[in-house]
């Protein structure tokens, strides 16, 4: 039987870019289990598409608040998305 699998989006906002913030929630997401890709935005955001267990979902939304250390996340907004393939978690240039 297979594991339910289910996707979401993640816009994160704030002082996110150039403090380490897609190395940190790469490693965060493959920590839990996750699959798909973090990118730096135009706009200063940070998004993420994450595919695997609600639970491990759950926590990496909630995970995103903190980020690494320099980081000042102001928001983090959650989106139900299509699932798609992606092998691992990586950083998208």
């Amino acid at each position: 039987m297979m594991e339910n699998r289910f996707s979401r989006s993640l816009v994160i906002t704030g002082h996110v870019q150039g403090v380490g913030y897609r190395a940190w929630l790469m490693r965060t997401a493959r920590n839990l289990g996750l699959r798909g890709y973090v990118c730096n935005q135009p706009d200063g955001s940070v998004y993420a598409e994450a595919t695997g267990s609600p639970q491990a979902l759950d926590q990496l939304e909630q995970l995103c608040w903190m980020g690494p250390a320099e980081a000042v996340v102001k928001q983090v907004l959650s989106t139900p998305i299509e699932t798609r393939h992606i092998e691992d978690f990586h950083i998208r240039r």
